[in-house]
Parts: structure tokens; C-alpha cells; sequence
């Protein structure tokens, strides 16, 4: 098993991993096009961390591309950057900027 991470990306883990679990247990062919056609803001992150557990798949591993499918994919939420917004009657109010870790890890298909 082979896998990539993204840490420290500013999307919300929420967002992040709806794009996950779309992924999760398909053929890699599969997933990409799952995640190029998708027009949601997290799934070019997360086609990023599938392209680089791919290429760690061929070349650490000399794994080929066609029989790889994704075991995993899921979403851990990092640092929360807070950063505040006057309001009404000499307020503040918090604003909690979220950041998220991604692992894709992906295998051969074993053939029996």
C-alpha cells in the first residue's frame, strides 16, 4: 500500500472528505474521472494527492499505474486559523478559517 498526504490545505475537512468518500474503493482510472468532473473546489485538491500516490506508486514501488485502485482516501482536520469581524454594537465575532490533512492510498488489485 502506497499513499500521499496534503497537510495543512485551507478547505474545510467537511468539504474535503465528500470528495473522499466519492473515491473510496474505486479503480484509479475510475476516480480521477469522478474528480475532474466534479465541479466542487475540493476536488482538485484531492485529484492532487491522488495524482502523487499514484506516481509514488510507480516510481518507489515500480507498481503499475492501470492496476491501482484507491483502499483508502479520508480527511483529518488540522489547524484552525481564527481570525475575528466587528459586528454590531462594538462586537467581535470569531471566524474559524479550517484546514485539513488528506491521505489517498492506493494499491494493486491482486489478481486470484
Amino acid at each position: 500500500m502506497v499513499n500521499a498526504t496534503a497537510k495543512y490545505v485551507r478547505i474545510s475537512p467537511r468539504k474535503a472528505g465528500d470528495m473522499a468518500r466519492l473515491i473510496r474503493g474505486k479503480r484509479v482510472a475510475e476516480a480521477r474521472a469522478i474528480l475532474a468532473l466534479s465541479p466542487r473546489a475540493a476536488a482538485r485538491v484531492v485529484r492532487k494527492v491522488l495524482d502523487s500516490a499514484v506516481a509514488n506508486a510507480e516510481n518507489n514501488n515500480n507498481m503499475n499505474a492501470d492496476d491501482l485502485y484507491v483502499v483508502q482516501a479520508y480527511v483529518n482536520g488540522g489547524p484552525i486559523i481564527k481570525r475575528f469581524r466587528p459586528r454590531a454594537m462594538g462586537r467581535a465575532c470569531r471566524i474559524r478559517k479550517r484546514t485539513s490533512h488528506i491521505t489517498v492510498c492506493v494499491d494493486e488489485k491482486k489478481e486470484s
